[in-house]
């Protein structure tokens, strides 16, 4: 009973320890934030935004793609890895041409310790003023 007890605390003393293991040998993500709301902004509004993470790892982040879940949405990723302790930014970039609510999809993929990362935007785009003053002039 005594071996089947040493056995047991010995494999998870020794799980425990590759888990921890595995979280200090890769870069690893800590975002600011993984949503940006762009809150109700008007059409054709600047759609650029930005998610700044830190590398909290012990080994470089090298993010290798970036997609967005449609074409409406365009990010941008570092060139160069992200070094422990320094900061990065993937720049985002929505249509703001598209009338209406929208929520979409970032995922990056990379050799942090979470491979698949996804980050996500969100908003409503209202007609602007200028839209809704031409389509009074038309009816007139």
């Amino acid at each position: 009973m005594k071996k089947l007890i040493l056995i047991a605390i010995f494999g998870i003393s020794t799980l425990a320890f590759a888990q921890e293991t595995k979280n200090t040998t890769t870069g690893v993500f800590d975002f600011e934030s993984e949503v940006i709301d762009y809150g109700k902004i008007k059409q054709n509004a600047d759609g650029n935004r930005v998610f700044t993470f830190k590398n909290i790892g012990n080994t470089p982040i090298i993010i290798s793609n970036i997609k967005g879940s449609c074409g409406c949405t365009v990010a941008t990723k570092p060139n160069a890895p992200i070094m422990p302790g320094k900061t990065g930014e993937i720049g985002i970039k929505y249509a703001t041409n598209r009338i209406g609510g929208f929520s979409k999809t970032i995922t990056i993929t990379s050799n942090a310790s979470e491979s698949r990362k996804v980050l996500r935007v969100k908003g409503i785009v209202l007609k602007s003023e200028q839209a809704s003053k031409s389509a009074i002039s038309v009816t007139k």
